[in-house]
């Protein structure tokens, strides 16, 4: 365990540029508001959800229900249990639920029971980074298991000439970002009209990250007659005029209760001033119960220059930003995943979309640019109804 020492000269000064005043006293106010009971205190306790499904209850094929059985799911969360029989029956869905609810299993377990029943099936998945790309590539593997379905995966970091290739073997399902589908388009590699299946996932992030005007011509792009799922935390204006053009006569499933969930404990941690951070964040990740530990921090320089630091001190750490390359950032996040490091330190970047399981604390070293990316960012954390702690410094 690393021990308690002074950190090095230079490395006192700020990490990243502090926003206004007026935007950290927001936020503080927002964060600690309803604190103690982990929720605004004018939305009201409901009663414990009981789903009316079983994941053996739904009309899949049983390989996939064996699939399912081996990741130990049983029990449907809420959003699985009234989404997936919604998709089954063909309908369009708007789905509303917080991060970290099972709503990529939600879509991805009835969208491949329609390509094993009918292999003319094509599905789009469109997601607003590469993270979460890759976690339902992964994903589909696991649930798709046996059935030799294929899949692209279409994100930006990665060689444009292997995805061409995988396109070129008529994938059942895509998966990418939009930018990366949109040169993939435009090169006359993809053509859109041949997906009777479209997601939109995690779309509030793609508009707020500025898809918006991407996602519209994608849409453009899709044949008339599709079944259209869409994903979304939050509804604002601009994700409502997506939500016009995209679906037709849908089901709409809201299962988000609150911002945030009862079972993550959110504690502030004062520090009067920069240079007692580190060593404030030192005397915390020894504690007892810090065992897989996610740290936010502003810039990418600041989330390098920690990460480095507290490898020096000998903790094992890795960091994902902007300046990573992709097979760096998958590399260290599979490290992460696999416990071969224990902290991993990142911009907003991972603030959407990563099912890391069992995250114990989630970290703000920097304060949130919002609140809604402070949301997001202890979502990572207290996911699929454990327990999770996330504290934020100020």
């Amino acid at each position: 365990m690393p021990q308690r020492f002074r950190p090095r000269g230079g490395f006192r000064r700020r990490f990243s540029p502090r926003p206004s005043a007026r935007t950290d006293q927001g936020l503080l106010w927002a964060i600690t508001a309803g604190q103690s009971k982990n929720m605004p205190s004018d939305v009201p306790i409901r009663e414990a959800y009981v789903p009316k499904h079983k994941f053996a209850d739904f009309a899949i094929d049983e390989g996939i229900k064996r699939n399912i059985a081996a990741k130990n799911y049983t029990e449907t969360t809420p959003i699985q249990d009234q989404a997936i029989e919604a998709i089954l029956e063909g309908k369009d869905v708007i789905g509303i639920a917080n991060t970290g609810t099972g709503k990529t299993a939600a879509f991805l377990i009835p969208l491949i029971d329609k390509v094993i029943k009918d292999r003319t099936q094509n599905v789009l998945i469109i997601t607003p980074t590469r993270e979460l790309a890759l976690q339902i590539q992964d994903e589909l593997v696991l649930f798709a298991r046996g059935f030799g379905i294929k899949s692209a995966l279409c994100i930006g970091g990665t060689s444009m000439r292997r995805q061409r290739t995988e396109i070129a073997y008529r994938p059942n399902f895509v998966i990418g970002t939009p930018g990366r589908i949109i040169d993939l388009v435009r090169q006359n590699c993809l053509h859109l009209g041949g997906f009777a299946s479209v997601v939109l996932d995690e779309t509030d992030r793609m508009v707020d990250i500025g898809f918006i005007k991407d996602i519209k011509y994608l849409i453009s792009l899709l044949p008339g007659r599709r079944q259209s799922l869409f994903f979304s935390a939050t509804v604002s204006s601009k994700v409502k005029e997506i939500i016009q053009t995209f679906v037709t006569d849908p089901v709409t499933i809201s299962v988000k209760v609150r911002d945030t969930v009862e079972n993550i404990s959110q504690e502030i941690i004062k520090v009067e001033n920069s240079k007692q951070k580190v060593d404030k964040l030192h005397d915390l990740l020894i504690q007892e119960g810090f065992n897989k530990v996610l740290i936010f921090g502003r810039t990418k320089w600041g989330v390098q220059r920690l990460s480095d630091e507290l490898a020096g001190r000998g903790f094992k750490a890795g960091a994902i930003h902007g300046n990573k390359s992709q097979s760096q950032r998958q590399k260290t996040l599979d490290q992460f995943r696999t416990n071969q490091i224990h902290i991993l330190l990142a911009t907003d970047v991972a603030s959407r979309g990563l099912d890391i399981e069992d995250v114990s604390h989630v970290i703000n070293y920097d304060m949130p640019a919002s609140y809604d990316d402070y949301i997001h960012r202890i979502g990572r954390t207290g996911r699929m109804q454990k327990k999770g702690t996330a504290l934020t410094f100020v």
